[in-house]
């Protein structure tokens, strides 16, 4: 059962009378075929083939090759184009955020511990502004993450173009997130050490009797003793059911290690979101079968006797230690850097092929997805046409974006403003 919390319905109502959304009108289904010819396409499945075509109809790519079926088509001649999967950006507050330092404006987070009937997609606002000016750099899909403390909520995967929350929604497996307490600094006065470790094992606590009550509940229901119904555990039934992921936000080698243990004996699906350390545990990781979605690319290192390019080489990391991962990038706005986040990893390590895969099929797969992310008979028609690499700052030049085969209108409040302010 959906739950949608009194408080975000509120601050959702304020948003909404204090931000305009964007004047750009979501595009009409599909009408008819469309072929996209002579282009590179960056198949992410099966290498890259150059001087090829794809047939697109209905919202599917149906036919590949030099040559396809151009009948009844509307045709789009790419001749020295690169055609791309749509990217899916992982781990974002798209949607909910629209002013960060506007409390009124920011849906991402919730009171409270433990939250796990909450949905962070019921607080989404497809008409934001920041939606088209990430779309531009190829991004066609967003997971919508709700923040907090512990066990916040579930997210959702989005379509960026839509009318409607129900429009915008892709089904997926049910995506819990658990944000893992973090034991900062401790302090060089004994008695503040104290009470700094005391608060970190009452927030372990916290998390443990969460999972209990979960479970608990879950075993009384399937018992079919359940006398009265508590939103939060009946969420979780799928959880537990291995219906559902558990998304654990933890970057350093003893929360993950705390993670697996606390999660170990209920065989939850468990993804790392953050995963600085994750290469460092990979045989604990391998074992539960975990996968990573590697969120710091561009960030620092964290620990200040690392070298200054740790950051971009842990993807690598994770590549050798066989660790199923894909990028993220924690953020709003900033998730458009999502392209460019993966074209650093390729100075360090990762094969460009690998990196557009980790932004692209791998983040599908991590999202219980198999018909979105590559360039294949079958797949959804999410699709971007460059003039240049899409993973390139320098050379990155997107010249049409498709989501289920229906063209999207690229224009954005930048872009307007930008031309407003030429004509100064």
């Amino acid at each position: 059962m959906k739950q949608f919390p009194r408080l975000l319905a509120v601050t959702c109502a304020l948003s909404s009378s204090l931000v305009l959304g964007h004047d750009m009108v979501p595009a009409s289904p599909q009408q008819g075929p469309i072929v996209i010819q002579n282009a590179t396409l960056h198949t992410v499945i099966d290498g890259v083939q150059t001087g090829s075509s794809l047939r697109i109809e209905q919202g599917q790519i149906v036919a590949i090759g030099p040559e396809v079926s151009t009948q009844d088509a509307q045709v789009i001649d790419a001749k020295g184009k690169h055609v791309y999967p749509g990217l899916i950006a992982l781990d974002t507050s798209m949607g909910l955020v629209e002013v960060e330092m506007m409390r009124p404006s920011n849906d991402s987070y919730e009171v409270g511990e433990s939250n796990p009937q909450l949905l962070a997609i019921s607080a989404f606002n497809p008409d934001s502004e920041i939606i088209p000016t990430v779309r531009v750099n190829g991004i066609t899909h967003a997971q919508v993450v709700p923040q907090g403390e512990a066990l916040a909520g579930q997210s959702s995967l989005v379509s960026l173009d839509s009318w409607t929350i129900e429009d915008a929604l892709v089904p997926t497996q049910a995506q819990f997130h658990l944000y893992w307490p973090t034991l900062r600094r401790l302090a060089h006065d004994e008695e503040t050490q104290k009470k700094q470790l005391a608060q970190y094992d009452a927030q372990l606590d916290t998390i443990e009797t969460t999972l209990i009550d979960g479970y608990r509940y879950h075993m009384a229901a399937q018992a079919g003793t359940i006398d009265k119904t508590d939103n939060r555990w009946q969420a979780m039934q799928s959880l537990y059911q291995g219906k559902g992921q558990l998304f654990v936000h933890a970057n350093s080698a003893e929360q993950i290690e705390q993670a697996i243990a606390m999660t170990k004996p209920y065989q939850l699906k468990l993804v790392i979101v953050g995963g600085y350390d994750a290469w460092r545990v990979a045989d604990q990781l391998k074992e539960v079968e975990a996968k990573v979605i590697y969120t710091r690319t561009l960030s620092l290192p964290m620990r200040t006797d690392e070298p200054t390019e740790m950051s971009f080489k842990i993807p690598s990391l994770l590549k050798q230690a066989d660790i199923p991962f894909a990028l993220g990038f924690s953020s709003d706005w900033n998730a458009r850097n999502l392209p460019f986040a993966a074209g650093q990893t390729v100075a360090y390590g990762l094969s460009r092929q690998e990196a557009l895969k980790s932004i692209t099929l791998d983040a599908a797969k991590i999202l219980g997805l198999e018909d979105m992310g590559a360039i294949g008979v079958g797949y959804k028609a999410n699709l971007i046409i460059s003039a240049g690499d899409i993973l390139d700052p320098l050379s990155s030049k997107i010249e049409a974006l498709f989501i289920d085969g229906r063209q999207i209108d690229l224009n954005n409040r930048q872009q307007q403003l930008y031309q407003k302010y030429l004509k100064r």
